[in-house]
């Protein structure tokens, strides 16, 4: 088995039409719903990836109070990933996620991170490296800091 690398994944998954920003979402399902509006006609997902990631975000909430930036970084089942994709969402205002494995309060997210890895590992290593992004004052901010696709994917790049 190949070794998985967190700058690999960006490199193939993390794409320019694959950032959003703005969107009017009041909660994860809508967040979730665009997406698969997004995703689906591209043939990104699978049949079913609305209704896992769902149930998923149900069972193991993805929201994450970090220390420089709250953030949200849902996903599902490798097997409703039909290509690789991260996909990042900068909505218009903070969306409320419940907080991952229960700890703490809900979490207003900044920015919704979506992973759609498929390889074996990667979802893992995407998701440490994405904590670390968000631990890092400077990093964090110029993430937030951002309002094109080309400066977004550029400076997750960066600090990946």
């Amino acid at each position: 088995m190949r070794e998985v690398s967190a700058w690999r994944i960006t490199k193939r998954c993390l794409r320019l039409s694959w950032c959003f920003f703005d969107w009017e979402c009041a909660t994860p399902d809508e967040v979730f719903a665009r997406l698969e509006g997004e995703l689906a006609p591209r043939g990104y997902i699978a049949s079913g990836w609305l209704d896992a990631v769902r149930t998923r975000e149900d069972a193991y909430p993805t929201g994450l109070a970090m220390p420089a930036a709250n953030i949200a970084i849902p996903h599902t089942d490798p097997g409703f990933v039909a290509k690789p994709y991260i996909a990042v969402v900068k909505p218009a205002a903070p969306v409320t996620f419940n907080a991952m494995a229960g700890m703490g309060a809900p979490v207003s997210a900044q920015i919704v991170i979506n992973l759609g890895i498929a390889e074996p590992g990667g979802q893992v290593e995407a998701l440490q490296a994405l904590m670390n992004i968000f631990m890092d004052a400077d990093a964090a901010a110029d993430v937030l800091g951002q309002t094109t696709s080309q400066g977004m994917v550029d400076a997750i790049r960066r600090h990946f």
